[in-house]
């Protein structure tokens, strides 16, 4: 959403898709979890009475929306794109298949993956998780908004907060450090999936990444 309050900012959508052509041109594979905390928050939903699950469910379909606006912005840009969906909208996207994302990808493809897992009470977090262990992902990469990466405190908030280079799974959900949920941690452990923290919109930061720079921060055995 940019500086917006709410949506989806144009500028910013062409800003990612430019990011992640670079690298497909660099022959990386590329799945993309997409969340929908721009346009529909469910614990948010929930606090304000609204049944659980139904605010999951409104959830999964903002992230639809952020799937197809992604998509518009990669094959503007020259990429090709699926969306996979863990709900069904056959009108919009085809629904999650683990060997033919694998194979898209193969084909040099972007898979856009929406919906979560489509289960509620179940976080993107978790589906990011997921689908990087199911597609056979190398690392995860986790975006993050003008945050460079995991730091002991909200940098935004505290002035001298530390920034961690490297962590260990234990550490980060020992030190409860907010990076991700417990569960989708404790899966990218449990599967010796490395994660990198970082902020998408720092200029290059995925080439950087590629090229084995020290950008954001490491987590992994």
């Amino acid at each position: 959403m940019g500086s917006r309050a709410f949506g989806i900012d144009v500028d910013v959508v062409s800003s990612i898709s430019n990011q992640i052509k670079n690298i497909r041109d660099r022959d990386v594979e590329v799945a993309i979890v997409v969340g929908g905390g721009n346009m529909w928050r469910g614990a948010t939903a929930e606090e304000a009475g609204m049944d659980r699950a139904t605010a999951d469910y409104a959830g999964m379909l903002a992230t639809v929306i952020n799937g197809l606006a992604l998509q518009d912005g990669l094959e503007q840009a020259g990429v090709t794109t699926r969306i996979q969906t863990a709900i069904t909208i056959q009108s919009v996207a085809e629904p999650y298949i683990r060997r033919r994302a694998i194979r898209h990808m193969e084909k040099g493809r972007v898979v856009i993956f929406v919906a979560g897992t489509g289960n509620p009470y179940v976080t993107t977090d978790t589906a990011s998780a997921l689908r990087s262990i199911e597609v056979g992902a190398d690392i995860l990469l986790m975006a993050k908004n003008q945050v460079d990466g995991v730091y002991d405190a909200d940098p935004n908030a505290v002035k001298d907060a530390n920034k961690y280079e490297r962590l260990t799974y234990m550490a980060a959900l020992n030190q409860r450090l907010g990076i991700m949920d417990s569960t989708a941690l404790s899966l990218c452990m449990e599967n010796d999936l490395p994660i990198i923290v970082f902020d998408l919109f720092s200029k290059g930061s995925l080439n950087k990444i590629l090229d084995g720079s020290s950008e954001g921060t490491y987590i992994g055995g």
